[in-house]
């Protein structure tokens, strides 16, 4: 029965795999439709219109066929599925037969059963070994004490998704140009009434280079730890690959942020200077700084003795210095080593571009071993795309701003009057 049910656990998990085959076929052809529909829109004779409905009713072939591909593969499914269940009832009801080879499956076990095996082991306790209940298992005159196994506490992982704050470009090919047209700053004239019109300031473009690269691993879990397991296993090492693509996207695009150009700051001025002329108006400037660089801020106050890090409700990271948003790296992901005083000043969605072309999770059945094999693939590229937005900032702490004023006290000396008198 056990080999069975083995054989149904093995074909469900290949329908499932030939279903997400095909759902990813299924995507790239929804982005062949955008693609048609772009090339509707720029269509200006009747032959380039044609050409379009022709790779149309072609694409709609090929979509019915995937679909139907998909109800069938699903059908299957729900058919090994429901044989499955059918086992699994049916196992049961079994009860095993003196000699005969017990099933091993985990029941839930109820409040009552526990308290009778609480019960028992006081009592083998007590008796010191004496007395043996048949609500345990005695091991070399020992009591075997059930353990369960209970989901482990997840240690807190850095939340920060810096792929949010740059701009994101969804991308069907593992290379081509973005261009990119550089914030310039020029203004319209004006005109009085039907003048002819003036010709606008030339855009600054630049074509930015990309290709894609694929990261990608896996993580083995044994079919034992999944069955025992009274939590969803499978989902938590799920959520461990996907942070680790987090921690990934994060590390190669704070690599991009220290390559603008390097600048050197002292104390809260020189932040002032750079904010107020360095950077220009048009950009959104945030702060993305190391937890040290955060830390010697976050000591600072004005000469009013007011903190300069402030709370802020309407920023996502919760503080905001000098007006603008705080973001908090570690310092190993923002800097090189721990102690580091840098971060990037300015915008970052102008400064770099994340050209995103797949993220997917799979899992599958390994044959040579009793488990699976949990696999995340992520594809993309992070290139800097306006380096005037920004800069990659070293900081020094300065004499300006870091105490409290303390009122001036003034001390007046009177002049000292000596009288002499003569006998």
């Amino acid at each position: 029965m056990a080999l069975k049910q083995l054989i149904l656990n093995r074909k469900i998990n290949e329908r499932s795999s030939a279903i997400a085959k095909l759902m990813e076929e299924r995507s790239d052809l929804q982005k062949q439709e955008e693609d048609l529909e772009r090339a509707l829109e720029e269509a200006k004779t009747d032959e380039e219109i044609q050409t379009v409905d022709d790779s149309s009713k072609e694409l709609e072939e090929q979509v019915k066929k995937i679909d139907d591909q998909i109800a069938d593969l699903e059908k299957q499914k729900q058919e090994l599925e429901d044989e499955l269940s059918t086992m699994d009832d049916t196992s049961k009801d079994d009860k095993p037969k003196d000699g005969e080879k017990r099933n091993m499956k985990k029941f839930k076990v109820t409040e009552e059963e526990v308290e009778e095996k609480r019960s028992a082991i006081n009592a083998f306790v007590k008796s010191k070994g004496m007395d043996k209940r048949a609500g345990f298992t005695s091991v070399e005159g020992g009591a075997l004490i059930p353990e369960e196994l209970l989901k482990p506490q997840e240690t807190p992982e850095d939340v920060v998704d810096l792929s949010k704050y740059i701009r994101s470009v969804p991308v069907n090919s593992a290379t081509g140009k973005f261009p990119v047209i550089s914030k310039s700053g020029s203004k319209m004239a004006t005109v009085e009434e039907l003048k002819e019109n003036p010709e606008l300031a030339n855009p600054t473009m630049v074509e930015i280079d990309y290709s894609v690269a694929t990261r990608r691993g896996y993580i083995p879990l044994s079919q034992e730890v999944i069955d025992d397991a009274n939590y969803d296993v499978t989902g938590l090492i799920s959520d461990e690959i996907q942070d680790q693509s987090l921690n990934t996207k994060n590390a190669d695009i704070a690599l991009v942020l220290q390559s603008a150009p390097a600048k050197a700051i002292t104390g809260v001025d020189g932040l002032k200077d750079l904010i107020n002329k360095g950077i220009k108006k048009v950009y959104d400037v945030k702060f993305f700084i190391s937890a040290s660089m955060y830390s010697e801020l976050d000591k600072l106050k004005d000469k009013n003795g007011r903190y300069l890090l402030q709370d802020s409700i309407t920023a996502a990271s919760g503080k905001q210095l000098l007006g603008k948003e705080v973001v908090v790296l570690d310092d190993d992901v923002i800097g090189k080593a721990e102690g580091d005083l840098v971060g990037f000043i300015g915008d970052a969605k102008a400064f770099a571009a994340f050209f995103d072309r797949k993220q997917v999770s799979v899992q599958w059945v390994d044959n040579n071993i009793y488990g699976k094999l949990l696999a995340g693939v992520i594809r993309y590229d992070v290139k800097a795309t306006d380096t005037a937005a920004g800069f990659y900032v070293t900081f020094t702490s300065g004499s300006d701003s870091t105490t409290t004023s303390s009122p001036t006290t003034t001390t007046t000396t009177l002049p000292t009057t000596t009288t002499t008198t003569e006998a």
